[in-house]
C-alpha cells in the first residue's frame, strides 16, 4: 500500500500482519512457544526426572565419594561416624542412664547400633534435602533439569552410605549371637520403604529450605527431638510401661515412621527381638508412611518446579 504525502512524495506502508489482533498467549500457541522454565506436568515431569537417572546415580556417588576426601581416613569415616554416636549413646544411655532394662545385654547392644545407623540415615537424608536446592544455585540456574534430581540424588547417598555402614552392623549382630537366617531378607523390603519415605521428606524439605535457608539451622533440634521419641536408645513399650501415660501415646511414638523402619530391621536381625516388640500392622504401617509421604512429597515439591533458583 502507498499514499501521496504534501510534498509529492510518496510513502509505502507495511501490509497488515495475519498475527494483528492475536494475544501473547494466541501467538505462543500458533509458533509452538513455551515459557522458559515453566513447569512441566506431572507425568512429563516425571518421564523427565526418569531420564535423568544416571546423573542421579552419578551425582550421588561423586557426592559421596568427596564428603571425606580431605579427611585421612577417607571413606572408613562412613562407618566410623555412627559407630562412635551409638559408643556415645551407649555410655550415656545404656550404662548412666540404664536404658537397656529389660532388654538383654547381647540384644541392647544391637539394637542400640542398628537404631543409630537406621535413623541416620534418614536424619541424614532430611539434612541434605534442606540444602539440596539452597546449596546447589549455581547448578539450578546454570542447566535446565528436573529439579527433584538433587534431593532424590542426596537420599540415594545417604542410602549408599547405610549399605557401607550396615557392613560393620551385621559383624556386631553376629558377635552377640544373632547368625544369619532367613530372617534377614526382610531388610532388603525394609530399607526399600525407608528409602521411598526419606525422599519424600527430603523433597518437602528442599522446597521449604529454598526459601528459608535459615530452616537448615533449625532442623538439627527438630531431629534431635525425633531421635528422643523414636526408641533409638530405649524400647518404647518397657520405657513406658510403668509411666501413667495413656496406651494412644505409646501407641503413637511406636507408628511414628522413625520407629516403625528401625523396628523392623531390628526384628529381620536381631534373634533376642520377636514380633512381641512391634506395634500391631507393622508392614502397613510401614508401607503407608512410604507411599504417603513419596507421594506427598513428590507432587508437593513438584507445584514449585518453576520457582527454584529464582529472586
Amino acid at each position: 500500500m502507498s499514499e501521496t504525502t504534501q510534498d509529492g512524495a510518496v510513502a509505502t506502508s507495511a501490509p497488515p500482519s495475519p498475527d494483528d489482533g492475536l494475544t501473547p498467549a494466541q501467538l505462543a500457541v500458533k509458533y509452538g512457544l513455551s515459557v522458559s522454565g515453566a513447569r512441566p506436568g506431572l507425568m512429563d515431569y516425571i518421564r523427565q526426572l526418569w531420564g535423568r537417572r544416571h546423573f542421579i546415580i552419578a551425582f550421588s556417588q561423586a557426592k559421596l565419594t568427596a564428603q571425606y576426601s580431605q579427611a585421612k581416613l577417607g571413606q572408613l569415616w562412613q562407618v566410623a561416624t555412627p559407630l562412635l554416636n551409638a559408643l556415645v549413646y551407649y555410655l550415656v544411655f545404656g550404662i548412666l542412664l540404664d536404658s537397656k532394662r529389660g532388654i538383654e545385654h547381647d540384644v541392647f547392644v544391637p539394637f542400640l547400633v542398628t537404631g543409630v545407623f537406621v535413623f541416620t540415615f534418614t536424619q541424614s537424608s532430611v539434612m541434605a534435602g534442606v540444602r539440596a536446592i539452597s546449596g546447589n544455585l549455581g547448578l539450578v540456574r546454570a542447566l535446565h533439569f528436573p529439579r527433584a534430581s538433587l534431593p532424590i540424588s542426596f537420599a540415594l547417598q545417604q542410602l549408599q552410605q547405610l549399605l557401607f555402614s550396615m557392613i560393620v552392623l551385621l559383624i556386631i549382630v553376629v558377635a552377640f549371637g544373632s547368625y544369619p537366617s532367613l530372617s534377614w531378607l526382610l531388610i532388603l523390603p525394609a530399607l526399600a520403604l525407608q528409602f521411598v519415605f526419606n525422599i519424600g521428606l527430603a523433597l518437602i524439605m528442599a522446597r521449604l529450605g529454598s526459601k528459608t535457608p535459615d530452616l537448615a539451622q533449625l532442623m538439627p533440634f527438630v531431629m534431635r527431638t525425633w531421635m528422643y521419641a523414636s526408641g533409638v536408645m530405649f524400647s518404647i513399650p518397657i520405657m513406658l510401661a510403668d509411666k501413667d501415660v495413656p496406651p494412644w501415646v505409646t501407641d503413637a511414638l511406636q507408628w511414628n515412621p522413625a520407629a516403625v523402619y528401625m523396628d523392623l530391621i531390628r526384628f529381620a536381625l536381631i534373634d533376642g527381638y520377636g514380633r512381641g516388640n512391634l506395634p500391631p500392622h507393622v508392614w502397613p504401617v510401614a508401607l503407608g508412611w512410604a507411599i504417603v509421604l513419596g507421594a506427598v512429597g513428590f507432587v508437593y515439591f513438584w507445584k514449585a518446579e518453576e520457582r527454584y533458583g529464582r529472586g
